[in-house]
């Protein structure tokens, strides 16, 4: 059952700690109210407030906990967490939406709230794998799924050679841990990219060069997947004098119908790299869907906007149905 229409404007903004804006809908006869946590920095952002909305309109209680301000407490056997000195108890599920600069300390709380036997709607070695673009290519590539040609390597002696694996120029520079366009460059010289990686190389980044998949230029494909299924998608189409297609770049979206193996390329590669929730990108190729990257905490409101269909409730639906599996096995 697709999800249902939504009107995203309307979304309320929070403003109390965790008082309601509206009254709270009661859970289904036979369903007990769940606490449902977000990790996420800023209750403000957009897809904060919609997931806390879609929890409160299913009657249940959001939870939202600034990633950088829970202490993770150990002991044999017993770990625990506080958040501003309480005890954090009584958790159902947990949402992560750990941004790219906190990484590292995300990881652990989300890891940590698997220890204390609650579960995370993506866990966190599959959060790391989307993180690191060119180990997520890895899995891809080795799933039988299309990605465009990508290299990386260290070797400043022959620039060339890196270049012709990749089908020539115009080439694609990308930062390992880039994130919605930020580290991502397009070169046009030899003289071009041997400065560019010179220059990252120096600075101690890692970086990958990918193929220029010219019949695609300025525009993507982003497929939202939720468990087993694509719960929207549009094609993002860069702003004028733009190669990247991003929506926080300037780029627009349009709602689409995904086509069969789109679909199914989309949800494989979530699959692969064991993510319940994650934004897929593709490029069209020639020869149908490409993969570029997968993203373990989309942003949903280009998607929610372009659409018109509740992105949100279909992310909690799916983690308090994910949450009861977990511990019904």
């Amino acid at each position: 059952m697709p999800p249902r229409k939504v009107k995203p404007k309307k979304v309320p903004v929070l403003s109390g700690s965790q008082a309601p804006d509206r009254p709270e809908r009661a859970p289904r006869r036979g369903h007990a109210k769940k606490t449902v946590v977000i990790l996420s920095r800023k209750r403000a952002l957009y897809s904060t407030r919609r997931l806390v909305a879609a929890i409160r309109e299913r009657g249940h209680r959001p939870l939202v906990l600034d990633t950088l301000r829970c202490c993770l407490l150990l002991a044999q056997d017993a770990p625990r967490m506080t958040y501003r000195g309480v005890e954090v108890r009584g958790v159902d599920v947990v949402v992560p939406r750990i941004g790219a600069s906190i990484t590292a300390y995300g990881l652990a709380v989300v890891n940590h709230f698997e220890m204390m036997g609650v579960p995370v709607l993506n866990p966190p070695t599959s959060i790391a794998r989307s993180r690191d673009k060119l180990r997520a290519l890895q899995y891809l590539s080795r799933s039988g799924l299309d990605i465009p040609r990508t290299v990386m390597a260290h070797d400043r002696s022959n620039v060339r050679r890196l270049v012709e694996e990749v089908n020539g120029l115009p080439v694609i520079i990308k930062l390992i841990k880039g994130t919605q366009g930020v580290g991502v460059m397009i070169a046009h010289t030899l003289s071009e990219v041997q400065t560019i990686l010179d220059t990252f190389w120096d600075l101690g980044q890692e970086i990958v060069l990918q193929e220029f998949v010219a019949e695609s230029e300025g525009r993507d494909v982003r497929a939202l997947v939720v468990g087993d299924r694509v719960v929207g998608a549009m094609r993002r189409k860069a702003k004028s004098g733009e190669f990247r297609s991003n929506i926080h770049r300037g780029g627009e979206g349009q709602a689409i119908e995904l086509t069969a193996p789109y679909a199914e390329a989309a949800v494989r590669a979530a699959r692969v790299v064991g993510l319940e929730v994650a934004g897929v990108d593709m490029l069209e190729g020639h020869a149908g869907p490409r993969l570029m990257e997968i993203n373990s905490s989309p942003g949903f409101e280009g998607l929610e906007r372009a659409t018109g269909m509740d992105i949100a409730g279909a992310i909690i639906d799916h983690a308090l149905k994910y949450a009861e599996a977990k511990r019904a096995g």
